[in-house]
């Protein structure tokens, strides 16, 4: 008999109040809509709520990138659809020597319709200002590769999926007119196995925006025998 064990892997930076995911955003404000104090005065003795209010620039954290974010015509944020981000077959692919994901990485593999990861270890520096310098990037023709292959979704665990040095943003460019989303600022690849695990990162449906953060994440599991 075989008994499935099954492992969730966070894959999301937490939101803190101050914390900088770009150079030049600024970090999310936390406060107070309805504090406990207030609410106390509201209901039962010994009964209180807390309502807080955030200040968020949607490209904060680990987030997701619609095609609106690119085009205006593009499906925004509560228009893509839950088959691009939610129970996808994951797949994750290693960088090689310097900084670019390019075209050889992706050369026979079976990408379609599965959520492609792009693994750096660039994550271990968020926090840092070494997260903001020279970052690994996907190159043009491997966005080209990925669209034409038709896989779901593309994530990466650096401070953009494009190299930042080139202003036309080829890859955000290729994939989003692809109707592929993006999700940068990714962490913890290091622990998920090349294939066989499902990936998830739904954001709240927030229409008119191209980017909202998500709670990222990688379903495994394993068969093991049992008696």
């Amino acid at each position: 008999m075989t008994s499935r064990e099954r492992r969730l892997i966070d894959l999301s930076h937490a939101i803190e109040p101050g914390v900088s995911t770009y150079p030049g955003v600024p970090g999310p404000i936390l406060s107070d809509f309805l504090s406990r104090e207030d609410a106390r005065g509201r209901y039962a003795p010994g009964t209180s709520f807390l309502i807080a209010r955030i200040d968020l620039v949607v490209n904060t954290g680990t987030y997701v990138d619609a095609p609106f974010h690119r085009f205006a015509e593009g499906s925004d944020i509560a228009g893509l659809p839950l088959e691009r981000l939610a129970d996808l077959e994951g797949l994750v692919v290693e960088k090689g020597p310097g900084r670019a994901f390019d075209t050889d990485l992706f050369e026979g593999r079976d990408l379609a319709g599965k959520a492609v990861l792009l693994r750096s270890g660039w994550d271990s520096r968020w926090g840092t200002p070494a997260y903001f310098e020279g970052h690994p990037y996907l190159t043009r023709g491997a966005a080209l590769t990925l669209a034409a292959a038709r896989v779901a979704l593309v994530g990466i665990d650096s401070l953009n999926i494009d190299d930042t040095a080139d202003l036309a943003r080829p890859a955000h460019t290729i994939l989003l007119e692809a109707g592929i989303p993006i999700v940068e600022h990714l962490r913890g690849l290091a622990a998920l196995p090349d294939s066989g695990f499902r990936f998830h990162c739904a954001p709240a449906p927030f229409r008119g925006t191209g980017s909202f953060p998500v709670r990222a994440y990688a379903v495994i599991e394993t068969g093991r025998e049992t008696s």
